[in-house]
């Protein structure tokens, strides 16, 4: 599985993005997905994720109830949708494919995408 992230740029806070991650290979309507985010000099963190049916999400704290993951099997593409941005939302966006364990847990996923900048204005 390849994934291609696409979607960031730079916004003011308070304003909105869409990311997608689209996949090439097989099987990708097999797996659960994940977005991750990374920040200058911080640890790679868990953002959200959806199962493979689409049916379940869980999110991180940090971005309930602003962010939205949504994914189109028939597309092979996961969706970020980020509304009310926080400069603390600024940071390299990565997807990636949920093989097991732990869905906030890095080490679950592999196949990851090559990430998209998200930064955020005051």
């Amino acid at each position: 599985v390849q994934l291609q992230a696409s979607g960031g740029g730079l916004v003011q806070a308070g304003g909105s993005l869409r990311l997608s991650c689209a996949a090439s290979g097989r099987a990708f309507s097999s797996y659960s997905m994940g977005w991750f985010r990374q920040a200058p000099g911080k640890e790679r963190e868990f953002v959200a994720t959806i199962r493979w049916s689409g049916g379940t999400t869980v999110y991180a704290d940090s971005v309930k109830g602003r962010f939205t993951i949504s994914r189109d099997n028939a597309k092979n593409t996961v969706y970020l949708q980020m509304n009310n941005l926080k400069p603390e939302d600024t940071a390299v966006y990565y997807c990636a494919v949920h093989t097991g364990g732990n869905y906030y847990s890095v080490g679950a996923y592999d196949y990851w995408g090559q990430g998209t900048q998200v930064t955020v204005s005051s």
